[in-house]
């Protein structure tokens, strides 16, 4: 970029130059995205349409499965578009946009299943009280929340970091808020100061809250009967599976990020730079399509008839 006082573009040079490899992984790219929103459009038509869907945990699901649509919406066609085009560059509107979707995408997938681990311990640990305590007014609070957080804060984010000027190149297939930061040729101490902060109130509370509701399910799995163990084994596998999953993703977007990995080759990096925008879409309808038979039946029935009461959500 050089010392440019007015910012217009940035220039991405985690591209491909060979013909071959370009083509090979913008068709690898081009499949993902389609089933990612193939598999997610259709479980949140399930749970939409299903009125027997329609209970905490499902529409928790569903708000997860319209995140992972807008995540990798926000990254995917533009990239695709790109190295199809082979542009290296991407306008200053562009990247924060995509800074926007990421971020916003990453607060509310971490909040959304810190909140379902907490719907999961009060369904095994409180049973009778469950439908008293998760009623649909507080349900509706506790989806908009995340939401409504991740959009302020990636908000206040941006309109900070629209004011810095960037002196080099991102070693990255997509914008990011760390190197943008990094690279910057101006003072960088109201960015860094309200990102540590944010960041830290963002992962506290729902790590303490995903700790606390297993803490609790454990402790009543231990004591409890054999069928309590079951029910929360069946309940809480996908839930945990997703949330590993997940974390791993964002492990490895720090790596990539924060760390020098350019002996990595360029392929690889480009993946786990993107895993969690890749594999958690694809990853958790399979895991809750798969898992829980309540979908299952719903979708067996959506797709293929049979009697099921519809209704529109």
């Amino acid at each position: 970029m050089g010392n440019s006082t007015h910012l217009t573009h940035f220039i991405l040079s985690a591209y491909f130059d060979s013909r071959l490899v370009k083509y090979i992984f913008v068709m690898i790219l081009m499949t993902l995205y389609v089933l990612m929103l193939v598999s997610n459009v259709l479980l949140i038509v399930v749970i939409c349409v299903n009125r027997s869907l329609h209970e905490p945990m499902y529409l928790f699901l569903c708000s997860l499965f319209v995140n992972e649509l807008f995540g990798s919406t926000g990254i995917f066609p533009s990239l695709l578009i790109r190295i199809l085009r082979g542009i290296h560059t991407v306008s200053t509107s562009l990247c924060f946009l995509q800074i926007y979707c990421i971020y916003s995408y990453v607060i509310v997938e971490f909040f959304t299943l810190s909140v379902m681990s907490y719907d999961r311990y009060f369904a095994i640990c409180h049973p009778l009280q469950y439908n008293t305590h998760m009623s649909r007014k507080r349900i509706s609070v506790i989806i908009i929340v995340p939401w409504f957080y991740g959009f302020l804060y990636v908000s206040v984010m941006i309109s900070i970091m629209s004011s810095l000027h960037i002196c080099e190149n991102i070693n990255k297939a997509s914008c990011d808020n760390y190197p943008i930061v990094n690279l910057a040729c101006s003072d960088t101490t109201t960015v860094n100061i309200y990102g540590l902060t944010i960041a830290f109130i963002t992962v506290s509370f729902p790590t303490f809250l995903v700790l606390y509701s297993y803490m609790r399910i454990l402790k009543v799995c231990f004591s409890g009967s054999k069928q309590t163990r079951h029910k929360a084994v069946s309940t809480c596998t996908p839930h945990l599976a997703s949330l590993i999953n997940f974390s791993f993703g964002c492990l490895f977007e720090i790596i990539t990020s924060r760390f020098n990995i350019n002996h990595v080759p360029n392929i690889l990096r480009v993946f786990l730079s993107l895993y969690f925008l890749i594999i958690q879409p694809l990853f958790n309808p399979l895991m809750y399509g798969l898992n829980i038979s309540n979908i299952r039946i719903c979708c067996r029935k959506l797709l293929f008839g049979g009697e099921a009461k519809f209704t529109i959500f």
